[in-house]
């Protein structure tokens, strides 16, 4: 049951497309009027009934082509979905008694597919004294327009325009498939009747209508268009619905020729078929769509002298075999001939380029390959693969940067503002390593035999430093010869340009110096006595406290540090320094103890009290350092004139006195003499609760009572051998 209802089905779908291609017998040509399909003559021949005409043999033996019979059909383009037809002609004539004889008054009512073009034509009106009138009725919806033409004497008319003066024209609306015409009989009989006794009505081609002022002197009109009536164009479509919804219809759909597409009517419902662009011929009937052979055509595409190679669809261009140039839009020119000797060196250019490209790719390769081999013998010398090995054992927050890493980080900085410092130890990038974070690369220029076998093992203890005031060690670069340090960077600049360089001094009060006194103190007795071993900083000086916005200090630079091992044979010998701030005792022995920071610190307690560097480079003889001008002032009982009171208010005098005196006891020759960082800050910490509330005498009493520890471990001895080589690493920049 279900496969004879299959066949019936199919049998049905064969039946609805037979039907839809025109019979080998219908008429394609009426006279000189092509027929194509959907249009035809007679059964069976067109689409639907709107498309089926009818061919009539004249009198004078001529064969035309008619819609129902009455309106003639001049000609039918597919392309454009239109018919252009003969549309009589309404006319009234007045005696001049101004009686008038009966017109014609017509009405064309076009039935689907038809439609009057809104476009190409236009309704108009010849005469003088002349209103005329088109009706349309439509879907019980109804349109009216006239056109009113004047004219007072035969001077005022003008061949070609038809503006108004003997003519005038007006424009449809779209879907107007019904009109009449009438004329208004008040403004005629109010005429002058010296010419122009006839006028005329007409929706017509607009583009093929040229006024000429002897349609109103004479009756030329009705002589030129014969039988009274003037070439009007039709648009017309497929059905009433939109391509979308007719595609979904197998048996109704229209465009049925391989190569077509389907376009919505842009006048009113329905669709039309074209064939594709490429192909040309009829996309109503199978196989209709054929290519078009551009190349055979009498105007080529192609430019002179360009072969031009057929495709379906479409064509291409290309100069023959011994020319060149542009074969669409140029010329093709012959190519010069070249000499065989020309040939021989453009040869030998050639193979020397080659080989000179070769050459240049195996050095890159070899220097590529060497540059990977020295990073790796670099890394491993530096202790990479113990680091990273104890990194994820610890879990460590320690990162281990590439060179290309460290070079892409400081380039995401504008070169401006890339350099954060630089000296004789190196220079500080800023750079970023991810979206918002910037951090502090510094690339020292040297490093220690000591340094370099001991480096990884020192970033590891480092890196597990943790202390708010100490800026944070992040991550280092182990695959170069001088491994680079990355820290986190503070925004505020260091304490050296705050003090000697910034114009914003009025808000570095007492109590910011002194908060900035107590940071650094707190973080060097951190470095002292937490950590595990104990860490000598090395290099204190203003420049290496850095400032945040608050004015909270963080020691810097010292992952060059040295590690205070119980065992004091192994303390290193050799350390950066800068002059002004060097412990003369480690001058003297080479010998770096936690009493050396100590010292350092006292030069950068005079600075926040004074306001001085730490060596005047511009002194002529004397005295040129901070801490011995400071000494001999004290001595000669100068401190009051040598302190600076900027910033400080009433009974602060006392208090920087005391400051004063903690720094003299920190820049002791002798290093047993100086205290140790935990008490300097213990003290700095009494002295900044003190000036949180007003001094007294047992306050002072207190805070005066503090004497040095003195230790048996560090010791002073001479050894003058190695002041030349710990001179070799002391930065002495003004």
């Amino acid at each position: 049951m279900s496969l004879l209802l299959s066949q019936m089905l199919l049998l049905l779908l064969l039946l609805a497309v037979a039907s839809a291609v025109p019979d080998g017998r219908c008429l394609t040509k009426c006279g000189e009027v092509e027929i194509p399909y959907p249009f035809g003559i007679g059964d069976n021949c067109s689409l639907a009934g709107g498309f089926s005409l009818t061919c009539k043999t004249m009198e004078s033996g001529l064969k035309k082509a008619f819609y129902r019979n009455v309106v003639e059909v001049l000609n039918i383009s597919l392309p454009t979905g239109q018919v252009r037809m003969l549309n009589h002609i309404s006319s009234v004539c007045y005696y001049p008694n101004h009686s008038f004889v009966s017109g014609i008054e017509w009405t064309l009512n076009m039935a689907p597919p038809y439609r009057f073009s809104d476009r190409l034509n236009k309704f108009t009106v010849i005469g003088c004294h002349t209103l005329a009138y088109i009706v349309s009725r439509h879907d019980n919806s109804s349109y009216q327009s006239g056109c009113v033409s004047m004219c007072q004497n035969k001077k005022s008319l003008t061949d070609g325009s038809c503006s108004g003066v003997g003519c005038c024209q007006t424009s449809i609306p779209k879907n107007l498939t019904y009109y009449s015409v009438t004329f208004d009989n008040v403004i005629r009989n109010a005429g002058n009747w010296g010419f122009g006794n006839c006028s005329y009505a007409v929706l017509l081609e607009a583009e093929s209508f040229q006024f000429h002022t002897s349609y109103i002197t004479t009756n030329q009109l009705m002589k030129i268009y014969s039988d009274a009536s003037a070439p009007v164009v039709m648009d017309w479509a497929i059905g009433d619905e939109t391509c979308e919804v007719a595609k979904r219809s197998q048996t109704s759909y229209a465009c049925i020729s391989n190569n077509s597409e389907c376009i919505d009517s842009s006048n009113g419902h329905g669709y039309l078929c074209n064939c594709s662009t490429g192909y040309q011929g009829n996309s109503y009937v199978s196989n209709g769509c054929q290519d078009i052979d551009e190349c055979n055509q009498q105007s080529n595409p192609c430019s002179d002298g360009a072969d031009c190679q057929n495709m379906p669809g479409n064509y291409s261009c290309h100069c023959p075999e011994g020319t060149h140039g542009d074969a669409y839009n140029g010329t093709c020119i012959p190519n010069q001939k070249v000499s065989l000797a020309v040939k021989a060196v453009i040869g030998t250019s050639i193979s020397l380029t080659f080989l000179l490209l070769f050459g240049m790719c195996i050095c890159m390769i070899y220097q590529r390959k060497k540059l990977i081999q020295s990073r790796k013998r670099y890394f491993d010398e530096n202790g990479g693969k113990q680091l990273r090995e104890k990194i994820t054992e610890l879990c460590l927050q320690f990162s281990i940067f590439s060179e290309e890493e460290i070079e892409k980080a400081i380039k995401r900085v504008d070169k401006k503002n890339r350099i954060l410092g630089q000296g004789g130890y190196g220079i500080v990038y800023k750079g970023k390593i991810r979206k918002n974070l910037f951090v502090a690369i510094k690339k020292p220029k040297v490093i220690s035999k000591r340094q370099e076998k001991e480096f990884a093992k020192e970033m590891l203890i480092l890196s597990q430093v943790n202390h708010k005031n100490i800026v944070k060690l992040l991550g280092c670069c182990l695959d170069v010869e001088v491994p680079m340090l990355v820290y986190e960077f503070v925004p505020h600049g260091n304490l050296f340009d705050q003090i000697h360089r910034s114009i914003d001094i009025d808000n570095f009060t007492l109590a910011v110096r002194l908060n900035i006194a107590c940071d650094s103190a707190d973080a060097l007795a951190y470095l002292h006595s937490s950590a595990s071993p104990a860490i000598i900083h090395g290099d204190v000086k203003s420049a290496n406290i850095l400032l945040d916005k608050k004015f909270t200090a963080k020691i810097s630079d010292f992952g060059f540090s040295k590690l205070n091992p119980k065992d004091e044979e192994q303390l290193a010998t050799v350390v950066q320094g800068t002059c002004g701030y060097l412990d003369p005792e480690f001058v003297q022995t080479c010998k770096l103890t936690e009493k050396s920071d100590v010292y350092s610190f006292g030069v950068v307690l005079l600075e926040l009290l004074t306001r001085r560097k730490a060596i005047d480079f511009e002194k002529l003889g004397g005295e040129r350092t901070l801490a011995s001008i400071f000494i001999s002032a004290k001595k000669d009982d100068r401190l009051g004139e040598f302190l600076d009171n900027q910033g400080s208010g009433k009974g602060d005098v006392q208090l920087i006195e005391m400051i004063g005196e903690l720094a003299v006891q920190c820049l002791s020759a002798r290093g047993e003499e100086r205290p140790t960082m935990k008490d300097v800050a213990d003290q700095l910490n009494k002295m900044r609760k003190f000036k949180q509330r007003p001094l007294t005498s047992s306050n002072v009493e207190d805070i005066q009572s503090f004497h040095p520890v003195t230790s048996d471990a560090q010791t002073s001895t001479s050894n003058t051998s190695c002041i030349s080589e710990v001179a070799l690493h002391i930065e002495c920049a003004r």
